[in-house]
């Protein structure tokens, strides 16, 4: 199954992606979105209408997660371009839910930082309250997957031990198109993970590269604490992103990132300056 969380007729809705079609559900589109339809009862899921998939608005699958975790250096050969040897031990980080942004929106180069980089990741997307989870039982706690884009702020990551300022800015979590449920996946394992930067290949991966694989991330992380329906995690980056470059490529208004996965899609962000203004509210 393929769904997405999608903008019509003014109002955020769930639907089926079926080819060419998208096809609306009953289910309402909470914070959770996608993962409603998936946890709700099946008179959720009845199909209200269709419409061509050209003509809709693709949100974020979870618009209101209420996490969005990411894993550091999980693929070896992108430890060695930035001069690292591979983990021992999980390195975990938090992005900030104000990142979460559409898989096709615009995304903000910071008014504060001139070194913007680029990560295509595979997203995990959680979809039962879940702690103390085995290797061999993390598929239950799985909702589906989709493709992400881990966008990082190199100085202000570099600047703090946790990452957690770096890679927390606002727009800075795009991911979607659709939740793909597993059954849909032949073998997890041999998803390639692409990235291109003004359609330059920036980036080329393959999913059985992970150093720790997603049923381990999710054993590590529930041994600390409860997983939560519409949790999100970025599993980790292969090698070629911008700063680990010679020179180092980094992204400015004007720029154009696309990151797919095989099977599960694609997401394209135009880079867009910040334009500073002091909210309160």
């Amino acid at each position: 199954m393929k769904l997405a969380t999608i903008m019509h007729n003014g109002a955020r809705r769930i639907a089926q992606i079926e080819g060419k079609v998208a096809q609306i559900l009953a289910t309402p589109s909470e914070g959770l979105g996608v993962v409603s339809a998936l946890r709700g009862p099946a008179s959720g899921r009845v199909i209200v209408e269709e419409v061509p998939v050209d003509t809709i608005e693709f949100l974020a699958p979870v618009p209101q997660p209420p996490r969005i975790f990411g894993i550091g250096l999980n693929y070896a050969d992108h430890a060695a371009e930035t001069g690292r040897e591979p983990p021992a031990i999980q390195t975990w980080f938090m992005k900030q839910i104000t990142a979460v942004n559409a898989p096709f929106g615009d995304v903000e180069k910071p008014c504060v930082s001139d070194m913007l980089d680029f990560e295509v990741e595979l997203v995990v997307i959680i979809g039962a309250e879940a702690r103390h989870v085995p290797v061999e039982r993390a598929h239950e706690v799985i909702a589906g997957y989709c493709v992400g884009c881990d966008y990082s702020v190199r100085d202000w990551q570099k600047a703090t031990p946790t990452m957690i300022m770096g890679k927390g800015f606002n727009t800075h979590a795009p991911f979607g198109p659709v939740l793909v449920t597993a059954d849909e996946i032949a073998d997890l394992d041999q998803l390639r993970l692409r990235c291109y930067v003004n359609d330059q290949l920036m980036q080329d991966g393959c999913v059985a590269d992970l150093i720790f694989k997603v049923p381990q991330m999710i054993a590590h992380l529930s041994t600390a604490f409860t997983l939560l329906p519409g949790d999100i995690i970025f599993t980790g980056t292969p090698a070629g992103v911008g700063i680990a470059r010679n020179p180092p490529v980094y992204l400015f208004a004007g720029d154009t990132v696309r990151c797919e996965i095989d099977g599960l899609g694609k997401i394209e962000n135009k880079i867009v300056d910040e334009v500073k203004a002091t909210i309160i509210a």
